[in-house]
């Protein structure tokens, strides 16, 4: 755990240190989103919410933000479909899949992104009922073309 823990944080260090860059457009990239469903000791909202940062809300008409060279907006390269592809995390409550639009100060890793501004462009993935109704209440779609998973 300390490893990863030196390895992020010479990261943050290094993108404090960038005096240049790529200058590219919008990028497209995939992420996962924590629906909280009402219960015996929580109100539920009409809000997705970020995986790991627990207050974190995805506002519908407002870009996600984050700097970058500490947190940002975190997102793949490829398309996730479920909760065992989801790395390591297990959450409380359901997940939905989907793209996001990035934008901003970019820093590129390994497996995605992490980046300045973020906006939800599809959700793609999940359980139906759940879908129909944040798609509704964010104003996206099904990809037209979700990326397929690669093959291992």
């Amino acid at each position: 755990m300390a490893t990863l823990f030196v390895t992020s944080t010479r990261r943050n260090e290094l993108a404090r240190h960038l005096k240049h860059g790529v200058r590219v457009g919008e990028i497209i990239a995939h992420r996962a989103w924590r629906v909280i469903k009402p219960g015996w000791l929580r109100s539920g909202d009409d809000r997705l919410h970020s995986v790991l940062m627990k207050n974190y809300v995805w506002h519908p008409d407002d870009p996600a933000s984050g700097d970058v060279r500490t947190h940002g907006i975190y997102s793949f390269r490829d398309v996730i479909r479920c909760r065992d592809e989801y790395l390591f995390y297990v959450v409380n409550g359901p997940l939905l899949f989907g793209q996001v639009k990035i934008w901003g100060e970019v820093v590129e890793h390994e497996w995605g992104y992490r980046s300045q501004f973020g906006k939800v462009v599809s959700l793609d993935y999940g359980d139906p009922e759940l879908l129909d109704k944040f798609r509704k209440v964010y104003r996206v779609n099904q990809a037209t073309e979700p990326t397929a998973m690669p093959e291992t």
